[in-house]
């Protein structure tokens, strides 16, 4: 009988870790719904952009991609971004895909622009750059530089 109880004590302090544990990476992992206003992207190209990812400007993360999805008549990459409310963006801003070097993360860059006007919710950016393939500029500079005459 005394085994069942020390068992019991036992599993009632796992799952409680176990919940300590679930509270603490819900908290620091940002994934609570946040406000803002929609803007909306249309890119050629969005290799590694998924849901969630950072949109920044200056370095800085000001909100989230909210959806993509392929636009049927021009089969451009519709990308919804959630932008934090306090944030104004330039309306001639433009907006790209980056990433953290070669093995991290793909987010999206805002560069400002210099308009007195600013985007306002379910406005489009006018100028977006697509993602950049790693593998087909070494091949650009392998294949294109190594030309010598004799």
């Amino acid at each position: 009988m005394s085994n069942n109880i020390v068992e019991t004590v036992i599993g009632a302090v796992v799952i409680a870790i176990a919940a300590m544990f679930l509270i603490f990476a819900y908290r620091t992992a940002d994934i609570a719904p946040a406000s803002g206003y929609e803007l909306v992207a249309k890119f050629d190209k969005v290799n590694g952009v998924i849901t969630g990812a950072d949109v920044r400007l200056s370095g800085i993360k000001i909100g989230s991609v909210k959806s993509t999805e392929l636009e049927s008549p021009t089969y451009l990459a519709l990308v919804r971004l959630n932008i934090a409310s306090d944030v104004k963006i330039p309306a001639d801003s433009s907006i790209r895909v980056l990433a953290d070097g070669l093995l991290g993360d793909t987010f999206l860059s805002i560069e400002p622009g210099g308009d007195e006007a600013n985007l306002s919710a379910g406005d489009s950016f006018r100028f977006a750059q697509g993602s950049v393939n790693i593998m087909d500029l070494v091949g650009q500079a392998i294949y294109s530089g190594g030309s010598s005459k004799q």
